[in-house]
């Protein structure tokens, strides 16, 4: 009788040539490219590349297969996002050198400029939710997460902070103001920033109402105008109404004075969709790695974190990151 012959497995193999296929086309270089600080959705990324969108379905397809991009949902629709390498894993050296690779590379200025046309088209979806659903503002906040069911954490963890009395505080998104009397109590000088009228104009009678002296609002976009940097920049349940989250805590960051901190107040990932119709929501929350790594890329270290569970069954994270002095190197 013949000896059976030895049956040879070729799945590690075929998991690198996966990677290697993946990698082998320009189009999903660039794909790999556009997605280094955001997400998009396929009919996103298929109007940045001007190409059908089963095309780009199919492309997305391969990086999925090859473990070079991930998948969340948002409401009826898909994000995908890069994936992070994992370097004890089979391929995960060559995963991480590729992505290296790729983050070196230019995108076309036709492609750069249909990403920003993106982003235009969302951050015009949140500013015209704004501007029609500012008398409703307190109520729709109440849906999810208003602001006492987080506001003992965020001074929690600006009161451990220990910032001197002369210190300024900048809050980003103020809504209709009701943190500010929090921070005109503790810092001599209080910025506010909106870009909706509607929602400023709430916040003012706020400091009608409270006396507050020392608090400035201001209408103006704080991801791109010229904003003077703050020891202290708070940020309370904003950041899932921007555009391109990843690029705008870069924006943010450069609001901090060195030696100073970012406070963020975040839903973390939840899949309840009627958020984005009833509250204007862009994104539905965010992983505590997203924010970690978009705030290490932003240049900011991480700090104290708590958490907050609600009874509605979302939970808040609330991250400091501080923005380490430019005198001292980083560790």
């Amino acid at each position: 009788m013949n000896a059976r012959a030895p049956q040879l497995h070729f799945e590690p193999a075929d998991e690198l040539a996966a990677l290697c296929k993946a990698g082998g086309d320009p189009l999903r270089l660039n794909v790999l490219r556009a997605l280094a600080n955001d997400s998009f959705g396929v009919l996103e990324l298929a109007q940045i590349f001007a190409i059908g969108q089963s095309g780009m379905s199919h492309h997305l397809k391969v990086l999925a297969q090859a473990g070079l991009v991930a998948t969340r949902r948002e409401g009826n629709a898909i994000f995908y996002r890069r994936a992070l390498p994992q370097s004890e894993l089979l391929g995960g050296v060559l995963h991480s050198a590729l992505l290296n690779e790729v983050d070196a590379l230019q995108l076309a200025e036709d492609v750069r400029a249909r990403i920003a046309a993106v982003h235009a088209q969302r951050a015009a979806a949140s500013r015209d939710y704004f501007a029609r659903s500012a008398d409703k503002f307190q109520a729709q906040q109440d849906l999810i997460a208003g602001l006492p069911q987080y506001r003992d954490s965020v001074l929690a963890l600006l009161d451990a902070l220990g910032f001197p009395g002369s210190a300024s505080a900048l809050e980003v998104g103020p809504g209709d103001g009701g943190f500010l009397p929090d921070l005109a109590r503790r810092f001599g000088h209080v910025a506010a920033l909106d870009n909706s009228e509607a929602m400023l104009e709430l916040a003012h009678q706020r400091c009608q109402t409270e006396q507050l002296g020392n608090v400035e609002l201001k209408l103006a976009d704080a991801l791109i105008d010229d904003i003077d940097a703050a020891n202290c920049v708070v940020v309370n349940m904003v950041l899932h109404h921007f555009a391109a989250p990843a690029e705008a805590l870069k924006q943010l960051a450069r609001l901090v004075k060195p030696s100073g901190s970012l406070l963020i107040t975040e839903l973390c990932s939840h899949d309840q969709s009627w958020a984005r119709t009833a509250c204007g929501d862009l994104w539905l929350g965010f992983e505590q790695e997203e924010l970690a790594r978009w705030a290490d890329a932003a240049g900011l270290m991480p700090g104290e974190s708590l958490y907050v569970g609600l009874k509605n069954g979302f939970q808040i994270q609330v991250r400091h990151f501080a923005k380490p002095d430019a005198k001292q190197p980083q560790e």
